[in-house]
């Protein structure tokens, strides 16, 4: 398998640290806010990725955090905690916040086939372990204290922007978005480990230190999570392309600082889902979650389906448009497969050789994109139907886009009685429908009745006595 590492700005052959065994790690939600879908496109590409390498073979071991304090809103140290942000804004407490965006987020994910990680490890749970590991990056020099917090140096270090070249100037205050003025710092780039002057005076949790009462900034949680449950040596790091700086970078800096030796050899980073107003964010009133796109029609797989259909490493634009043709795709295919009958022998040449592009697909790069189209050359392939549907539900262990479910349930209501004549009924006044629209020139309309009925799998054809059609699998009618 080759896999794009934004440490080495290369593709690579993956090579785990361990022979067979994968160790994984997911940055997970700050629970103070719904996901959006903007955040839901990286666990679903993430997911993808799990998936493929147990399918290939690899016993993973996958963990997440659960962000429950000491993220801002800047991403840096500056800004409101976002928590304590979400708590006044629905005057709850900050651990009740906490406990029902959790479950909002795992319900979207199980919406969205995306399976739960081995562990789910809240930054809470772990304060200890914080306290340990910021305790000896003083003993070794690499952190030291001033005005209260304690703060990492990255003037220790050989090479502090791992993922970015920055010049000294590009961190000036006030020329870099996000990056304010803290007196205590000894270099604009160091970051806060811990606060114990908070900069809200009800700062709602709070802990003892040897530094005093405070808490954790945000960029330790992951790399003592990583090491408390996957040891001193990970293989991906997972997450959005914001997180490359300054979250990951620090997570490299403080992490390789305090184990002497490198940490994490792959970064596998996911591009923005854009809006056609540009990039997705909480921050910009109505934002777009699961819960709305399925208000408008448009079912979970749609979605997953819709991020498929696209490299994770290309900026991917959402437009309802988009999603319209994403939900065509997906009805057509679930309608393909419905017409499949499982009889005969599965021929196991087709089935390998077919198998074999699929698995080609995900080894560059985990082309998702090729995948889709691996999906589409299966039900193609010269061979039996039997063949086809076993690939399909091979495919499906990767891509789990409930197609054969899908498939299933427009069966089962294409074949009852009641069914096929409400079925005829709602296909003769749609093909009415639309001969209204051709007279008055509505074309745009017309078209778009033609595309909503071949979704259903009924191809119209058009002739000089009239408008018949055929249904996918069947003659004429």
């Amino acid at each position: 398998m080759q896999l794009y590492n934004s440490l080495t700005r290369t593709k690579e052959p993956f090579v785990p640290h361990e022979p067979g065994k994968v160790s994984m790690y997911t940055c997970g939600p700050t629970v103070y806010h719904y996901a959006h879908i903007g955040n839901l496109r990286t666990y679903i590409m993430e997911d993808v990725l799990d998936r493929y390498l147990r399918y290939a073979g690899y016993d993973v071991k996958r963990v997440m955090n659960i962000t429950d304090v000491g993220h801002l809103t800047s991403d840096a140290d500056s800004g409101e905690d976002k928590m304590l942000k979400g708590a006044r804004r629905e005057h709850k407490t900050v651990m009740e916040i906490a406990k029902f965006y959790t479950d909002c987020f795992f319900d979207d994910c199980k919406k969205l086939n995306i399976r739960r990680p081995e562990v789910v490890e809240p930054a809470t749970g772990c304060i200890g372990d914080f306290i340990r590991v910021i305790s000896g990056l003083l003993e070794k020099g690499y952190a030291y204290e001033a005005g209260g917090n304690i703060y990492f140096d990255t003037s220790k270090l050989r090479q502090y922007y791992v993922f970015h070249n920055f010049e000294e100037e590009d961190l000036a205050v006030g020329v870099r978005e996000g990056v304010e003025e803290d007196g205590n710092k000894r270099n604009k780039a160091d970051f806060v480990l811990w606060f114990t002057k908070s900069k809200f005076d009800d700062q709602e949790l709070k802990w003892d230190s040897p530094w005093g009462l405070g808490y954790p900034g945000w960029h330790i949680e992951c790399s003592c999570i990583s090491m408390k449950h996957l040891g001193e040596y990970l293989d991906i790091h997972c997450g959005g392309i914001d997180n490359a700086f300054p979250h990951h970078t620090n997570e490299i800096a403080q992490s390789e600082a305090y184990l002497g030796h490198p940490w994490c050899k792959y970064w596998f980073h996911v591009l923005h889902l854009n809006t056609t107003s540009g990039k997705m964010s909480k921050s910009k009133g109505e934002f777009l979650t699961l819960s709305l796109l399925a208000s408008k029609g448009y079912e979970p797989m749609v979605y997953r389906l819709f991020c498929l259909q696209s490299h994770y490493r290309k900026a991917l634009v959402f437009s309802y448009e988009n999603m319209e043709n994403a939900k065509t795709a997906y009805r057509k295919l679930a309608a393909r497969i419905a017409a499949l009958r499982p009889e005969g022998e599965i021929d196991r040449a087709v089935f390998e050789e077919q198998r074999a592009g699929f698995a080609r697909a995900l080894d560059n790069d985990l082309n998702t994109s090729l995948a889709v189209t691996a999906l589409y050359d299966a039900l193609k392939a010269p061979t039996n139907d039997a063949t086809k549907l076993a690939l399909i539900r091979d495919y499906e262990q990767v891509l789990c886009l409930n197609l054969t479910e899908a498939a299933q349930k427009l069966r089962e209501e294409t074949e009852a009685p009641a069914a096929d004549a409400a079925f005829t009924q709602k296909i003769e006044e749609m093909i009415a429908a639309r001969a209204d629209a051709k007279k008055a020139r509505n074309y745009a309309e017309a078209d778009r009745i033609r595309a909503e009925l071949s979704a259903m799998g009924v191809t119209l054809i058009d002739t000089r006595e009239g408008t018949t059609y055929r249904m996918e699998g069947q003659g004429n009618v």
